[in-house]
């Protein structure tokens, strides 16, 4: 009982340290006194301010835009990575794919932002919407391939088997049998792609050029000419928005694992 309550304790001192700050971020987002040391009325001004700012709007936009679109493609990729890496013959390939999608993954942000500036620079690709789309597929890649080889490995090759011997084609197979199965870990490594895109900042600071910019690189530069509570509105906002996309994948997960559920149920 004592490990178990000193645990709880930990867990509630983690949450603590972790969403504290946030929380007092959101508080001071209505303080009609301009300032994080006094909370001197309610106020929904620095909302207002936020949707009225014609700029601030259309950086959401080509933040949600480059989000999404890199997230669907990086999905359809990273589908193909982890069919490739699951299906490959050869043990050397496979850990050798591997280890580079994993390389990936631990890399610092600031160098894959640092390589692909140069990147860009040595082909001559002029720095907006195309190079930070390019950066976002890259660097998703990698995460929906961890999040859909787990599925694949759980799948049974007799199910495969059995789908061949009854006459299915390799497409038949594939979208048959294989895509169902993983659909749950294609969903989560989506929404992986799709938090990380909205979320990032270093890569896209070094891919980034003038007349185009995402939501986390505009919020450091007018965090540094100064407080002001309008970022705590924004910040407020995108919180709420990617509470409300983890609330969207926990039930859509739900309701794929009670179907599953069910259709056992209907087997036997």
């Amino acid at each position: 009982m004592k490990k178990r309550n000193y645990g709880n304790i930990y867990l509630i001192i983690v949450f603590i340290l972790l969403y504290a700050p946030i929380f007092y971020l959101m508080f001071y987002s209505f303080n009609s006194g301009g300032t994080m040391h006094g909370f001197k009325g309610f106020t929904l001004g620095y909302y207002k301010e936020v949707f009225s700012d014609t700029r601030l709007l259309i950086i959401v936009l080509n933040t949600f835009v480059i989000a999404l679109l890199s997230s669907v493609i990086a999905t359809a990729i990273g589908v193909c990575g982890a069919l490739a890496i699951k299906f490959m013959p050869r043990p050397f390939g496979k850990n050798s794919l591997l280890s580079l999608n994993n390389v990936l993954i631990v890399s610092p942000d600031v160098i894959i932002g640092a390589s692909f500036l140069i990147f860009f620079t040595i082909l001559g690709i002029k720095l907006g919407f195309i190079s930070v789309l390019v950066s976002h597929i890259a660097f998703s890649i990698p995460i929906v391939v961890l999040m859909v080889l787990p599925k694949l490995q759980e799948m049974s090759p007799t199910l495969i088997d059995a789908a061949r011997d009854l006459g299915a084609s390799q497409w038949n197979v594939l979208s048959k049998v294989i895509l169902p199965y993983i659909a749950p870990g294609v969903l989560a490594g989506f929404f992986m792609a799709l938090t990380y895109s909205l979320d990032d900042f270093a890569v896209t600071f070094f891919v980034t050029g003038n007349g185009f910019s995402t939501l986390s690189v505009e919020i450091y530069s007018r965090a540094r000419q100064g407080i002001s509570l309008s970022i705590n509105a924004l910040s407020t906002l995108i919180f709420l928005f990617t509470i409300l996309l983890v609330i969207g994948y926990y039930f859509i997960n739900r309701r794929n694992g009670n179907k599953g559920i069910r259709s056992g149920a209907t087997k036997e």
